[in-house]
């Protein structure tokens, strides 16, 4: 190969690849968006059109990974700052920082107009205002005035099934409204559990998190309270239309292992903690991966049984 060959193909280390801009846009969140809305789309009472549900899918995902390139693009100052952040695109210099913030207001404007465009304009405001509750409400307010910052941030996440009901049935109901609940009630326990064995980045980046504000008996404390606030919304959902036997087993189940996980958490101390390198707080932040999934994929389960007459009650 020639050096004039090479030089072509051979990106600089400050140079934006591919790769860069798509993970500008956050994919893993961006996973977690598609797959619940897919799921709030696919139990609601109104069948919709492959292709409909796809594109509304495509342009949900869409918005959600414009949403992340605002979060990126504001948040670089923080991001250079923390381990667990530092190699972002914009931090590490491989995307400008203007490339972000136009990217992010592009992939914004499109997402919701093709939304609307495509299905309704009620889908697409909630996708509007998803995208600017979590860019501005959360990103630019929230995160670093105050330790409430992934309580009521994590309305941002909880919108995406949501939207797929009202891309299926043009409106919100008691089934949405839970489903939005399971995701907000959540996220607390789930962050904060990170929040424990993450300490020094929050620390070091001055993200006004509770472990730094409220100390990390507190936030043992708090991951306790909201999971026991988690599990009436989780297993409540099994007695709506969108429930059933099948769901009603692994909420139960699931909620078990959660609530037993932030029982374990409340009752160690930092001394504790550090002995085993956080083996228990990590561990329940794990199965709190799985505990979101899973619960969606029972709904969905109940969903795909219901017209053989298998699913629901």
């Amino acid at each position: 190969m020639s050096d004039a060959t090479a030089n072509s193909t051979t990106s600089g280390p400050g140079e934006a690849q591919f790769g860069d801009y798509v993970a500008l846009l956050k994919p893993r969140v961006m996973s977690l968006v598609v797959f619940t809305a897919l799921v709030g789309l696919l139990v609601a009472p109104v069948a919709v059109p492959p292709m409909i549900g796809f594109t509304a899918i495509l342009f949900i995902a869409i918005g959600a990974g414009a949403s992340g390139a605002l979060n990126m693009w504001y948040d670089a100052d923080i991001d250079g700052v923390m381990k667990r952040t530092a190699r972002r695109p914009v931090p590490s210099g491989k995307v400008a920082p203007g490339e972000a913030l136009g990217l992010g207001i592009a992939l914004s404007a499109m997402s919701v107009a093709m939304l609307g465009l495509a299905t309704n304009w009620f889908a697409a405001g909630l996708l509007a205002f998803t995208i600017f509750f979590y860019a501005v409400i959360y990103t630019i307010w929230l995160k670093r005035m105050t330790p409430q910052n992934i309580v009521i941030g994590g309305a941002a996440g909880a919108f995406p099934p949501m939207i797929g009901w009202a891309v299926a049935t043009g409106g919100v109901s008691l089934e949405s409204a839970l489903m939005f609940g399971l995701i907000f009630m959540w996220t607390p326990p789930h962050f904060w559990a990170l929040a424990l064995f993450m300490k020094s980045d929050y620390h070091k980046a001055k993200v006004p998190m509770l472990t730094v504000t409220h100390g990390r008996e507190e936030t043992r404390r708090q991951i306790l309270i909201y999971t026991i606030l988690l599990v009436p919304v989780a297993i409540g959902a099994a007695f709506t239309s969108i429930g059933g036997p099948l769901y009603l087993a692994v909420a139960v189940a699931l909620n078990a292992i959660f609530l037993k996980g932030a029982w374990a958490i409340w009752r160690r101390d930092e001394t504790m903690a550090e002995a085993d390198a956080y083996a228990t707080e990590k561990k329940v932040f794990r199965f709190s991966l799985y505990y979101l999934f899973l619960h969606f994929g029972a709904l969905l389960a109940e969903a795909a049984l219901r017209p053989y007459g298998l699913g629901g009650w």
